[in-house]
């Protein structure tokens, strides 16, 4: 038995929430049920999570909990703090039978977090989630396609991969619309993806960090279709712009990484771009031309940006939240992570 730590890294996210679902799985099944609770490092204290780790439950016999966001983990009291629980339900000489009731699911997007906090995992419990090559991508869809009932045009399965995030969680929610539309057996061609994919495109974070990328559109024409993006992210149910401060993040700390493995000129092979997340020919074009628009200072000077405005949501609430992501988007866009001092029309 190890301790019931696990860490999940890496941005194929359909495949990592799979393995967290399965742990659950595992759990229940050995419990019978379990409390489930999801919290993000930025916005819960270590020492809460620790102490609901450490107290039983009165009506359920185990307590699952995913803690994402752990690349944001790495004040030493709170590594403390976790290393503490994970001795305490380590098996030892003095601790033959420690309880693996609470178990604990760390979940980043990033590829690696603390060294620190990566030390206190068990190896057969870590697992890093790689995107998938296209070709691979494409036998996915197929299979996904025919699983359901339904047949793929290979240029359809292109169409798909062009326009849908490069993970298998979202390809499953943007695919899943086909099924809907589509009678059984009904081979989806690639007019039927410009049907129902680019005419009810969902808005995200990833889909603005794109918009705001395209440096084949002048700055205040991209300023305008990025805050019409915007306007259409925050007018959705599932809205919640420290959320999508944290998508952004994640796609800025990504361009970052490819500037580095770019610097000075240098040549990065498959492999390299695979093993740092950029393993398919969409996403790779998407960071080449993001990198056109951004240098490697400017994007440090944004995710600086973004952690600022995303403190002062957290402080401020609400009432400011449109006007303080709309300065955000001008500071990225027009002033390149320079702050806006004075706006300009």
């Amino acid at each position: 038995m190890t301790a019931p730590v696990y860490l999940y890294t890496g941005p194929e996210f359909g495949l990592r929430n799979e393995a967290v679902e399965a742990v659950k799985a595992s759990l229940e099944k050995k419990y019978g049920s379990s409390d489930s609770f999801v919290y993000y490092a930025a916005d819960t204290r270590i020492e809460d999570i620790v102490s609901q780790l450490r107290t039983e439950s009165l009506f359920t016999p185990a307590t699952f909990i995913v803690l994402r966001g752990a690349e944001g983990i790495k004040k030493k009291e709170d590594i403390s703090l976790l290393a503490e629980w994970v001795a305490s339900v380590t098996p030892s000489a003095a601790n033959a039978s420690p309880s693996d009731a609470s178990v604990l699911v760390l979940v980043s997007d990033e590829i690696s977090v603390d060294s620190k906090l990566e030390k206190l995992v068990p190896a057969a419990n870590k697992k890093q989630f790689w995107e998938m090559f296209d070709d691979r991508k494409e036998a996915w869809l197929h299979d996904y396609f025919r699983k359901n009932g339904y047949a793929l045009e290979p240029d359809a399965a292109e169409a798909i991969l062009d326009m849908v995030e490069n993970n298998t969680e979202a390809l499953r929610a943007e695919c899943s619309r086909f099924f809907l539309c589509f009678p059984k057996e009904h081979v989806i061609s690639s007019e039927d993806v410009e049907q129902i994919l680019a005419h009810n495109r969902e808005e995200s974070a990833f889909t603005l960090f794109d918009a705001m990328a395209d440096g084949s559109v002048q700055p205040p024409a991209r300023l305008e279709n990025a805050l019409s993006i915007l306007q259409k992210i925050l007018l959705t149910k599932s809205n919640s712009p420290v959320m999508l401060i944290a998508g952004l993040a994640s796609c800025f700390r990504k361009l970052a990484l490819w500037h580095q493995l770019h610097a000075g000129g240098a040549y990065v092979d498959d492999f390299a771009l695979k093993t740092n997340g950029f393993g398919g020919k969409t996403i790779r074009a998407q960071y080449a031309k993001a990198s056109r628009v951004w240098g490697a200072g400017q994007c440090a000077a944004i995710i600086a940006l973004l952690s600022k405005t995303d403190m002062e949501i957290r402080s401020s609430g609400s009432a400011f939240t449109d006007t303080q992501l709309t300065i955000l988007l001008f500071e990225i866009i027009i002033k390149k992570g320079a702050s806006a001092a004075v706006y300009q029309a």
